[in-house]
């Protein structure tokens, strides 16, 4: 199975070139304000990708997500499966999204450290097979100027559950792939620190138990 990974496209999802795959995964901050025009033109791009199974997660910048969730759910196109705190399950790939990340300013989606956010990760599935959140565990693919800015919880709950795949994004300048166990981590940002759309989307190749990066 081919799986596409994709985040942080920040309203500049047309100047994106989408490799073709069987599953797209979108991991948060496709806007940045959040507002209904904004999610209704990236859910337009998402709709007329050609991928078999589209699986969205909202971001911290994506607002209309957190406050007003109804009108959220009807801009979701059809064939869109839309993850928040819950799962689904494609050709037999058992999936889980979750858009919470540690506080930082006033961003939608934000928990406290501790046991706020840990209650969010105690309901991930053990079974889960492909893990989507927006932002990283703890010094995984999470670097920034100040120092590492993952979530620690995450981390203890992802060495619990090992995924085959876990993919985030949130923190830009972290793009890149890494391994933790059996799981391997993908920060798939899309924008740069300058919010600018340089990084591919990176695509991923799972056959069986094991996953690899498609070059």
């Amino acid at each position: 199975m081919r799986i596409v990974c994709l985040s942080d496209t920040h309203n500049r999802h047309r100047a994106i070139s989408v490799p073709d795959g069987d599953v797209l995964i979108h991991a948060g901050d496709f806007t940045n304000t959040g507002s209904v025009e904004e999610i209704s033109a990236a859910m337009s791009w998402m709709a007329e990708l050609p991928h078999r199974h589209r699986i969205v997660i909202g971001g911290n910048h994506d607002w209309i997500f957190e406050r007003e969730p109804e009108v959220a759910a009807k801009l979701i196109p059809p064939h869109v499966h839309y993850l928040c705190d819950s799962g689904c399950v494609v050709e037999g790939l058992r999936i889980w999204g979750s858009p919470v990340q540690p506080r930082f300013l006033d961003w939608a989606f934000n928990r406290d450290r501790g046991a706020a956010i840990e209650r969010h990760w105690a309901i991930i599935p053990e079974n889960t097979d492909v893990l989507i959140t927006h932002g990283p565990p703890y010094g995984r693919l999470d670097l920034t100027w100040s120092g590492h800015c993952g979530c620690e919880s995450l981390l203890r709950r992802l060495t619990e559950v090992r995924p085959k795949l876990h993919v985030f994004g949130h923190i830009h300048g972290a793009y890149g792939v890494d391994v933790l166990g059996p799981t391997l981590l993908v920060n798939a940002a899309t924008c740069n620190e300058a919010y600018r759309p340089v990084h591919p989307p990176i695509v991923i190749n799972m056959e069986g138990g094991s996953c690899s990066q498609v070059r």
